[in-house]
């Protein structure tokens, strides 16, 4: 196999433009973490009680937003519901981030360990601890139960960690931070929503910027210098994962523990065109620039629009 220097990468490019240098990149997200890095347990007041008439989520990103069922529902339920969902989206994050987490352990093992690209690495392997304790603890500050996959997606999910390409691991990063960064970055400044809640967004928010950035440009390094069978798989890997994170976004548990049919519940949260325009809202910027590096291209593309992400 060939093997592409850093100095030969610095002279190609894709559809975005010129590659940029690894380190450089890797120098200037180090300076951003050094400036705008946070401790949860000391910025965030976890002792605060919940706030009577707020949301734990923006209403309109509740997964029965504008359903029939929705219409029937009492607002206080209405609340509820967004409690739980609230609680659910945060243990897909914990779930996530553990994945990420080994992720990015297996990408550096072969590379330099005194490279930037390394250090950031393991800089944001420590962000992601964080954001994980994070998670778990609003919560259990929320009071209600934690919502972990279910169990054939938790398995599968080894599966599929374990037989990742470089740049399939890229694209599962950023199919699991972007389309939760869209929602967060509606959270964070909507004083409709619990003040703790608005705060742990806005955390996320700010060091997931500089993930997404990371991963962002180690996919297209890779998918301009792997070789054809590993982009092709990745092309299947990215949709096979979109498929999961869709069917595992919401646990259906939840429409139970507010005391709804979760039958019906599923069966409306499908067939709802708001429901579906917010999750292809929160793909979009992410489809569009898969689409523009050439992970949708073939059975990718029907992969991801059977999975609901893409329109």
């Amino acid at each position: 196999m060939t093997t592409v220097s850093e100095r030969d990468v610095q002279l190609l490019r894709d559809a975005l433009g010129p590659l940029r240098d690894r380190e450089q990149i890797a120098e200037r997200l180090l300076d951003s973490s050094a400036k705008h890095s946070f401790d949860p347990d000391k910025e965030l007041d976890w002792d605060a009680p919940a706030e009577d008439g707020k949301w734990f989520w923006p209403p309109e990103l509740v997964s029965l937003y504008d359903t029939p069922l929705w219409r029937k529902m009492s607002e206080e339920q209405r609340m509820e519901l967004s409690r739980h969902e609230a609680a659910s989206l945060a243990s897909l994050g914990i779930w996530f981030e553990i994945i990420l987490m080994q992720l990015l352990v297996r990408h550096i093992y072969d590379r330099p360990v005194t490279s930037n690209h390394v250090r950031y690495a393991l800089t944001e392997i420590a962000d992601e601890c964080r954001h994980s304790m994070m998670f778990g603890r609003m919560i259990k500050w929320g009071g209600s139960p934690d919502y972990p996959v279910p169990r054939v997606y938790h398995n599968l999910a080894r599966v599929l960690k374990t037989i990742s390409t470089t740049p399939g691991s890229f694209a599962a990063t950023l199919l699991g931070e972007e389309i939760l960064d869209w929602m967060q970055r509606l959270t964070f400044p909507d004083e409709r929503v619990q003040t703790l809640v608005r705060g742990v967004t806005r955390i996320h928010v700010v060091e997931e910027a500089r993930h997404v950035r990371y991963a962002r440009e180690e996919l297209r390094r890779q998918m301009v210098t792997a070789p054809r069978w590993e982009r092709e798989l990745t092309r299947l890997s990215s949709g096979e994962a979109a498929r999961v994170f869709s069917v595992c976004f919401v646990n259906p548990q939840v429409y139970a523990n507010v005391g709804l049919d979760r039958h019906e519940a599923v069966a409306q949260v499908k067939a709802s065109g708001h429901r579906a325009e917010v999750m292809q809202s929160g793909a979009k910027r992410l489809t569009d620039f898969f689409d523009d590096i050439g992970v949708l291209n073939g059975v990718g593309r029907r992969l991801w629009k059977r999975s609901g992400l893409l329109a």
